[in-house]
């Protein structure tokens, strides 16, 4: 049976995302964070030993980062769905924005919540840390424009993959009115209220 080791206010949030849009069987085993500092609890190395969410599990295989459980599910389970033909120009745009997620949007988002944490030790390094997530997200905003989804006219993994982007920007997503309406388009999907249900409350700590 097909599992995903689910850890709340994480990136398997979009996971599950995912599996509910492909409607293939799966489980849930469910992790908290620990306190007063969110994280994950020492039980998630038993699974990978990284000790982080999301994992999944599958017949013999143990997959861990988000980008590789995309492409797995989808090449497993997608049925040629969630992702454009292979070779094409929308392959590559989709190969870009899979890897840009965790490649390059995410790492000023996590440095500002570290940067958050330090207080006044932390001041000399963000205006850079702010200059690249205005980077980030007007790109983003500039090669989204008017369409639906970042590539092609269907949902893809690259949304997949984006979806924490726009989620862990909070309020820094708001000079985007486009983005936010994606993101806005997202959330009001089935399968992603669905996700929702199954994984429990999912509060970001953006900065």
């Amino acid at each position: 049976m097909l599992t995903l080791h689910h850890l709340n206010n994480s990136r398997s949030q979009r996971i599950l995302w995912l599996l509910e849009e492909l409607g293939t069987p799966y489980e849930i085993v469910k992790y908290r964070r620990m306190e007063p500092i969110p994280l994950a609890p020492p039980e998630l190395k038993a699974v990978h030993p990284l000790g982080k969410s999301p994992v999944i599990t599958d017949g013999g295989r143990t997959i861990a980062e988000s980008g590789a459980i995309v492409e797995y599910l989808i090449d497993t389970y997608g049925n040629g769905r969630f992702r454009p033909e292979h070779g094409t120009d929308d392959w590559w745009r989709y190969v870009h924005w899979m890897h840009f997620a965790e490649g390059s949007a995410m790492l000023p988002l996590l440095l500002a919540l570290y940067a958050s944490l330090l207080g006044d030790a932390a001041a000399p390094l963000r205006p850079r840390i702010d200059a690249e997530i205005e980077n980030h997200l007007s790109y983003m905003d500039r090669e989204l424009g008017d369409r639906r989804f970042f590539v092609g006219d269907d949902l893809t993994g690259a949304d997949v993959q984006l979806i924490f982007v726009v989620e862990a920007a909070g309020s820094r997503l708001d000079p985007w009115p486009r983005l936010v309406a994606y993101r806005d388009r997202m959330h009001a999907r089935p399968a992603y209220q669905r996700g929702l249900e199954k994984g429990g409350p999912y509060q970001l700590l953006s900065r």
